[in-house]
């Protein structure tokens, strides 16, 4: 009996507009300067839930239930689904820290209705949501990336947010499934 192969999957928001041109401009210059860190494998985003593995098949299954989750809770949003409450400068890490308790509660309920008799794993929500701009760098690039960051990154700049429904492959490659705009009325 062979086994089916599992594949990886993840909800992320990721930011539009304004904001997300400033921290891929930032991304792309301190690569081009300092070289890659870790945040350079990702794209711009916010990790909604951790990684979690099933069987390619089941992406429909998490699909709907992330469209019916989003249905619900689409109209009870706030003004601000998603605020930047600062910029944060640690010792090996760069980013911005997010409040969003409207989008946390929409992930926890997807969680719970996610149902696959394939994936071996709870789905693990994030409890501490942020936005990661530079994260494993040489110590001493530290303070030009912090520099950078507040000359390039506004935190009160325009954005929309879109959560997105990703798969990553073994080589790397992400496809999205399905993204949901988070209104901002």
């Amino acid at each position: 009996m062979s086994r089916t192969a599992m594949t990886r999957l993840i909800l992320y928001a990721c930011p539009r507009g304004v904001l997300a041109t400033q921290i891929k401009t930032y991304l792309q210059l301190t690569q081009q300067r300092y070289g890659p860190n870790a945040a350079h494998a990702y794209m711009p985003h916010c990790t909604l839930t951790g990684f979690f593995s099933d069987q390619e098949s089941a992406i429909s299954g998490y699909v709907k239930t992330l469209e019916k989750v989003w249905g619900k809770h689409l109209q009870d949003s706030p003004k601000a689904s998603i605020e930047i409450e600062q910029m944060l400068f640690r010792e090996n890490w760069h980013g911005l820290a997010l409040r969003a308790n409207w989008l946390k509660r929409l992930t926890a309920e997807f969680a719970q209705q996610a149902d696959s008799q394939t994936r071996p794993e709870a789905i693990r929500l994030k409890d501490w949501l942020h936005l990661s701009l530079a994260y494993d760098f040489n110590p001493e690039d530290g303070p030009k990336l912090q520099q950078l960051a507040t000359e390039l990154i506004d935190p009160s700049a325009t954005v929309d947010w879109e959560m997105r429904f990703y798969q990553r492959s073994e080589q790397q490659q992400w496809t999205c499934h399905r993204s949901w705009p988070i209104e901002d009325k």
